[in-house]
């Protein structure tokens, strides 16, 4: 079952531990009490119709988030706020705020779908909520594959 947003501190962040170090937003030393983290991402999320955009900002260069920006609002017809957000330790894993969540129509206890590329998660939301026809999961799919192939930043 995916990770449902909760509240946190004044906002509401969602635990991504797993998706985290498939993207490499995290680096880690295994230590004999366990894993130590050494990296963790200052990231910038972008928020759209049910699609939430997150890229680590010392690995993704500009040309190719606002490629992916730009994409993703062409696919979605929105775009709305933009906030920085740093991978943080939570229990035995990381956590990311996400201070645009709201502004992309996800609520405390919504379960997003989550998407990872080399430097970027795409949380992906209930395609019921948005007003146009658009399929969040497809248009995270689909920018994950452009990330994918654009790695060579």
């Amino acid at each position: 079952m995916a990770n449902a947003i909760k509240k946190s501190g004044d906002g509401v962040a969602l635990q991504i531990t797993k998706a985290a170090r498939e993207a490499e937003l995290v680096e880690e030393t295994d230590d004999p009490d366990g894993k130590t983290a050494t990296y963790k991402a200052t990231t910038r999320v972008h928020a759209l119709d049910a699609l939430l955009l997150v890229v680590d900002v010392d690995e993704v260069d500009a040309e190719n988030e606002a490629d992916l920006v730009a994409t993703a609002a062409r696919d979605t017809s929105s775009v709305y706020r933009t906030m920085e957000a740093t991978v943080q330790i939570a229990g035995h894993g990381y956590q990311l705020q996400l201070p645009t969540a709201r502004d992309a129509g996800f609520q405390e206890g919504d379960a997003p779908s989550v998407i990872t590329a080399p430097g970027v998660l795409f949380l992906a939301g209930d395609h019921d909520r948005v007003s146009v026809d658009v399929r969040p999961i497809r248009v995270a799919e689909d920018l994950a594959t452009i990330r994918r192939s654009n790695r060579g930043d």
